[in-house]
């Protein structure tokens, strides 16, 4: 009789013999693959879906915040040049009052010319207080509505309401920062 021998019939008897010593069996290995199989498809279900779901809310939620802090920064800026624009027309009316001063004095007699001077001079200084009172009042409300933009985005990028005392912090954080910078 003559045998006939596959080229891989030693491998595969290799591979018997070492499953016979280690006690492997190919259901015993294929339940095992199911199980596994089941395992990863129930984990993708109900805990990596809803972990990646969690995450990119959180993440939209810090994207919201960024872009609800960059048009913080666009107030602020715009507020700045409002601010420059009074300060520059209170200048420019002072400096016309000073120019009419000037020119109705040298009309008039050297004691007229003494008084207009005092009086442009009285206008100048109230000028120039206004512009300091109507700055402060500017800066004061600024802090104000910074203070309550700060508490109203930490209470959204925190997703809890603050406390009065977590908003008299904030706020007076915040104001002595805005104190700093505008020093």
């Amino acid at each position: 009789m003559i045998t006939l021998q596959l080229p891989f019939a030693d491998i595969i008897q290799n591979f018997q013999d070492i499953g016979t010593k280690t006690g492997f069996t190919l259901p015993q290995f294929l339940a095992q693959c199911v199980a596994v199989t089941i395992l990863f498809l129930f984990l993708q279900k109900f805990a990596w879906a809803p972990v990646r779901a969690k995450l990119e809310e959180r993440r939209k939620t810090i994207e919201d915040a960024m872009a609800n802090a960059d048009k913080i920064k666009q107030e602020l800026a715009d507020a700045e040049t409002t601010r420059l624009s009074i300060i520059q027309k209170a200048n420019e009316q002072a400096n016309k009052i000073i120019a009419e001063a000037e020119k109705s004095a040298a009309a008039i007699t050297e004691q007229r010319a003494k008084e207009a001077t005092r009086q442009a001079e009285d206008i100048v200084k109230n000028a120039h207080e206004a512009s300091v009172l109507d700055r402060n009042r500017l800066m004061e409300e600024l802090k104000r509505h910074v203070g309550e933009l700060v508490i109203q985005t930490t209470e959204k990028v925190t997703g809890k309401v603050l406390t009065a005392e977590d908003q008299a912090r904030l706020n007076t954080e915040t104001l002595r920062q805005l104190g700093a910078n505008n020093n």
